[in-house]
């Protein structure tokens, strides 16, 4: 699409969301049922208030069903939907048993269904905006599908009833590669987007899922959370601590956020692990841990060996060294490693403890590839203790 941004200098294609191909199809299909076929292209207003325009292909139709076709264009973003084709179909029914059992109905649209078909997950588990039993089709998409084919009926002035089934030939092959296995969502994709458009590497959607995640965990009856940044501290979890990874939900950069969704969701204790590269940053208040916010390790783990005597000498060596583990292994000839790490987990302890406030408990693990346990907050291993308590209660 002809939509770009520029997002850390650089001009960046906007895509479309799954949500936005099934909209612009199920219009199509609208048109093409209301004698308007066939269509050849497909127009739709995004939430996010940009029009977008896309050529569909005509896959189906007879009297009562027409289904159309769009390839999934992700822009510059890394989305696995990218090239798939999502279809839509539109068909008229009359009788009360042709609606399936778990298709969604809306009292604004009350003569039009919605369900999923081939390729779009199915939710099997509690805790999602879907019900279980139901297509993952999200609120926003399930609005826009439904918007989109209400405008062509009253245009035609059709007041008949409509079952409107999205299908995604690769949704299951794909699903692999998405967290919908974690979350209880079996069969295939999920059909999503808030606004409509794609933005690049967006960190809302990131956030987004650690929410679902968080939501989930609530709606199971959990009190406790596990968080890493991603696949080391996964490793740390199970090569040190001894825990399932069925336990923890990944929160990429994006910490303090994932601070302040869990003590939104009444969480009693939360316990962060990862590695020494993204956690000691949180020693300097900085909560999104991601490069292009805050690369400071050297100026942090300096500030601290020099509080703690470090030559002039060695923090020049330090300045030199492109990754933490490099300069552990300076501090470490002056053994200084135990000091300097005692008191950046001081100062985590201080940063995290604020942001999470006084209803939940936070206890932070650092580790490090070569090195190992780094260091630990003041209630890390009770706060441990509780999580492993709870999964094998769970487990039960």
């Amino acid at each position: 699409m002809d939509q770009f941004i520029y997002k850390n200098q650089k001009k960046m294609a906007l895509g479309i969301t799954t949500g936005g191909c099934a909209a612009l199809t199920a219009r199509a299909a609208a048109l093409h049922l209301m004698g308007n076929g066939p269509v050849t292209e497909s127009t739709l207003m995004t939430p996010k208030g940009i029009r977008v325009t896309f050529p569909v292909v005509l896959s189906d139709s007879s009297e009562n069903l027409a289904e159309y076709g769009i390839q999934k264009d992700s822009g510059d973003d890394p989305d696995v939907t990218h090239g798939t084709y999502i279809y839509t179909s539109v068909k008229r029914i009359n009788a009360p048993d042709a609606v399936p059992e778990y298709a969604f109905q809306s009292e604004i649209y009350p003569n039009l269904y919605l369900d999923g078909g081939e390729g779009v997950g199915r939710v099997t588990k509690p805790g999602l905006t879907q019900g279980v039993g139901y297509a993952a089709i999200n609120e926003v998409p399930r609005r826009m599908i439904f918007q989109a084919v209400e405008d062509v009926l009253d245009s035609a002035d059709d007041q008949g009833k409509f079952l409107i089934t999205v299908r995604i030939p690769e949704g299951a092959a794909l699903a692999k590669k998405t967290f919908n296995p974690r979350l209880g969502i079996e069969g295939g994709i999920s059909v999503l987007g808030t606004s409509g458009i794609i933005e690049p590497m967006s960190d809302k959607a990131i956030v987004d899922t650690t929410e679902t995640l968080i939501r989930q965990r609530k709606e199971l009856g959990h009190k406790t959370l596990l968080v890493t940044p991603g696949n080391y501290g996964q490793g740390y979890v199970t090569n040190y601590l001894g825990m399932d990874l069925s336990s923890s939900i990944k929160c990429s950069n994006f910490m303090g956020e994932t601070i302040d969704l869990a003590v939104s969701y009444e969480f009693e204790k939360f316990l962060l692990v990862g590695n020494i590269g993204k956690i000691a940053k949180l020693s300097a208040g900085i909560m999104n841990t991601h490069s292009h916010t805050a690369d400071c390790r050297w100026e942090i783990i300096a500030a601290n060996a020099a509080m703690e005597g470090a030559s002039l000498k060695l923090l020049k060596k330090m300045e030199d060294c492109i990754t933490t583990e490099d300069m552990l292994k300076y501090l470490d000839q002056e053994d200084l490693v135990e000091p300097v790490m005692k008191r950046i987990m001081d100062r985590i302890e201080n940063y995290v403890s604020m942001r999470a406030g006084e209803t939940m408990e936070i206890g932070v693990y650092m580790f490090s590839e070569n090195f190992g346990l780094l260091g630990k907050t003041a209630k890390a291993e009770e706060i441990l203790e509780a999580v492993k308590a709870e999964a094998e209660e769970t487990d039960r």
